[in-house]
């Protein structure tokens, strides 16, 4: 089976010259990001501070009432250790009048809205701070849709979408990424006791190894049963990736022009750069 290493000291190079270059092309030199003490939005941050300079990041963290107490903590752990300008801004009292609307809510209901209140509030510290909004979602979550449309998903630029998330953890170690953040469950953090390989599973690093084999070496569906995996598990996985595409593009416009938004004004030289 391939190893999914990678050259961490190479990958910090690219994806922090990465994040400097789309920032200042649009005439930007300052990033928001949420962090939420988990693995992911830690990496985007140090990788931003180190590309702009701790000064120029800035770091907030959006609690919602049942959120646990080891993510604020956690998330702290990484502002203290880049120094990074920081805010707290609880979402308890943005989500809990929509939620209370529908009492028969279920928690993905209750997780959307408040994955989508935590982008209000980024993109709203994004006007204040002049800053883009530099995204978290790594590789694995964008081909399953283990995403929030117009919530998590949300950003400007996003330094980590094509790491797996067992590359985003061999670089977090590399980067010297506080350890609590780095060995802990993965967890979006929506409702108590929640994580993400519970919802979804399987572990990231049995799926890791089968999106490897579909998208980068483009095997079949059958051609991964013959490497060893599960046929229910390829299969599944396959359906996972194909229904969520819709996520992973922009909402298709209907072409009724030379040149369409999407289709054909797709070059660098169209809008200047």
């Amino acid at each position: 089976m391939k190893d999914l290493s990678i050259n961490t000291d190479l990958a910090r190079q690219i994806l922090t010259g990465f994040i400097k270059t789309e920032l200042n092309r649009v005439g930007f030199n300052h990033a928001v990001i949420g962090l939420s003490g988990g693995i992911d939005s830690a990496l985007s941050c140090y990788l931003a501070a180190e590309a702009l300079g701790a000064d120029n990041v800035l770091a907030v963290r959006m609690p919602y009432k049942t959120s646990s107490k080891d993510s604020l903590e956690h998330a702290q752990l990484v502002i203290d250790a880049l120094g990074v300008q920081s805010l707290t801004v609880s979402i308890t009292e943005m989500a809990d009048p929509l939620i209370a609307c529908f009492p028969e809510m279920d928690a993905l209901r209750k997780g959307n809205i408040m994955a989508r209140c935590r982008m209000i509030v980024l993109y709203d510290q994004s006007a204040a701070f002049n800053g883009l909004v530099v995204g978290t979602g790594n590789k694995t979550e964008i081909l399953l849709g283990y995403t929030t449309l117009f919530g998590d998903s949300a950003c400007a630029l996003n330094p980590i979408g094509d790491l797996y998330k067992t590359q985003v953890r061999e670089l977090s170690h590399a980067l010297g990424i506080p350890e609590p953040v780095v060995t802990k469950a993965p967890s979006a953090d929506l409702w108590l006791g929640q994580t993400d390989e519970g919802e979804l599973g399987f572990t990231y690093a049995e799926v890791d190894r089968l999106l490897y084999l579909l998208v980068d070496e483009r095997y079949s569906p059958a051609d991964c049963v013959g490497a060893g995996f599960d046929e229910a598990f390829v299969q599944a996985v396959v359906k996972r990736v194909q229904r969520n595409q819709y996520k992973r593009v922009l909402p298709p416009i209907a072409k009724l022009s030379n040149r369409t938004v999407g289709y054909d004004f797709l070059y660098l030289r169209d809008w200047g750069t």
